[in-house]
């Protein structure tokens, strides 16, 4: 065999091995969203499952909350908050179950009124936001 054929058969394997390297690698999964699975996005806001099923209970007796008692607040449990909040504490928006900015801010109000927070009515969700719901949520299981 000529050093030329030698050097042509080592590229051609090179040249294969890279190819078949390339080939090998795995394939990128898919992406998966929640709706592909019926999941609905829940924010407890910080409540434990057991504190949210406290204020399911409530919401299901005081402002038409109709869905499972599962610990998870989920739209239609937020939902039922912001009818809550409509009635006397300044929620304006559309009742679409997202605990957006407006929802927060209202929420804030209420709990400043009746369960110690005393943060800026802004909207965000803080520790002293979390804190007073995690009041409230414990106390309407009582």
């Amino acid at each position: 065999m000529s050093a030329t054929a030698v050097v042509g058969l080592a590229m051609g394997a090179l040249a294969g091995a890279g190819t078949s390297f390339a080939a090998s690698a795995p394939a990128a999964p898919p992406a998966v969203s929640a709706e592909a699975f019926g999941t609905l996005a829940t924010n407890n806001l910080g409540l434990t499952s057991g504190t949210a099923r406290n204020l399911q209970e409530w919401l299901s007796v005081h402002y038409g909350y109709t869905g499972k008692i599962d610990g998870l607040l989920g739209t239609n449990s937020w939902k039922a908050l912001q009818r809550h909040l409509a009635t006397n504490w300044g929620y304006e928006d559309s009742i679409d179950g997202i605990p957006g900015p407006n929802t927060i801010k209202a929420l804030q109000r209420y709990l400043e009124e009746f369960w110690g927070y005393e943060g800026p009515i802004d909207g965000i969700a803080g520790p002293g936001t979390k804190a007073a719901f995690e009041r409230f949520a414990s106390s309407v299981g009582d």
